[in-house]
């Protein structure tokens, strides 16, 4: 039986900071169209209190920032929070996908965290280098005999292309560059036994499948692998997507082409352009797809969806509820 309340693959945090920290911050979402107007902080404590109203158990934390040294840092800062709240958070360890090296060191030293990590953290072009290069392959060695998760998070942080902060369309599309590339590249033929989760419903990567599926094996596409349409097709439904601002109008997409059982809830929580109010809304939009494709006893599968793809959290979770 997985644990009551929902799982959340896509939560966000942040590490404590100084006001001078938090106003440099500041000034970098302006200078990347991303209005917001009051320093961003976030604490587990102020955390809690919406996933009790929501109805989450248990949320997934992730962190990548651009430094190796401020990465590892948020690691061991998201450790610290799992090992004191560890029945309502799960971790997946950040990895610098732009040095090889690196990544297996992380690894490793998330083994050795007093609560393991639950899966990985990636970012789709991760300091200029992408999910998809072949330097990555020794990384993908280790994750794919760990059998792991690894969530795809595109790159929010860059400039969005028409003025408007990149949340609002360019992540979609950041999304399906990547996937499409790993999959001409035969990232996810070499790897099957990683779980890849790609955020928000996959971005545009559903909506576009079938114009992959009918043209992406065409002899004017150039395909070195030799993919065939039934390869292409195979191989994304086999990925899982989580279910961030996006379900109202990508949920559905999404369940055509990877099933409902390879949904996962997110919520996007954690992030200045995430209310309250517009996550309630989400995860409304998740039930009501739910409903109306699957009737009402369809209502809330996604929600422990995730449970499957992290046992140990499941664990914790049940051990946590045992407690009250």
């Amino acid at each position: 039986m997985a644990p009551k309340g929902w799982l959340d693959i896509h939560g966000h945090f942040t590490i404590p900071k100084s006001d001078e920290v938090a106003q440099k911050e500041l000034e970098l979402f302006h200078s990347v169209d991303f209005m917001v107007y009051e320093p961003w902080r976030w604490t587990p404590e102020g955390q809690l209190p919406y996933l009790d109203r929501a109805n989450v158990q248990m949320q997934m934390l992730s962190y990548l920032p651009r430094t190796l040294s401020a990465l590892k840092n948020a690691n061991d800062y998201g450790a610290q929070i799992v090992a004191n709240h560890s029945s309502r958070f799960g971790l997946l360890l950040a990895l610098p996908t732009d040095d090889p090296e690196a990544c297996l060191a992380e690894i490793k030293r998330g083994d050795a965290y007093p609560v393991p990590n639950d899966g990985y953290a990636t970012i789709t072009v991760y300091n200029n280098v992408s999910l998809s290069d072949e330097r990555l392959e020794s990384v993908w060695n280790e994750l794919d005999a760990r059998k792991a998760v690894v969530h795809v998070h595109p790159d929010a942080n860059k400039k969005g292309t028409d003025g408007r902060p990149s949340p609002l369309i360019d992540v979609a599309f950041d999304t399906a560059r990547t996937a499409t590339d790993m999959l001409y590249k035969g990232v996810f033929r070499r790897w099957p036994n990683i779980k890849w989760v790609f955020g928000h419903c996959g971005g545009a990567l559903p909506v576009l499948s079938g114009r992959l599926s009918l043209l992406g094996a065409e002899s004017w596409v150039p395909n070195p692998l030799n993919l065939t349409r039934e390869e292409i097709e195979t191989t994304l439904g086999r990925l899982y997507v989580d279910t961030a601002a996006t379900a109202k109008t990508g949920l559905a997409p999404a369940i055509k082409m990877v099933g409902v059982k390879n949904i996962v809830y997110g919520a996007d929580c954690g992030v200045p352009c995430s209310t309250d109010a517009t996550m309630d809304e989400n995860q409304q939009d998740v039930l009501d797809t739910e409903r109306s494709m699957f009737g009402e006893e369809g209502a809330g599968v996604i929600a422990g969806n995730g449970w499957n793809l992290f046992p140990a959290a499941a664990k914790r979770a049940e051990e946590g509820q045992k407690g009250k």
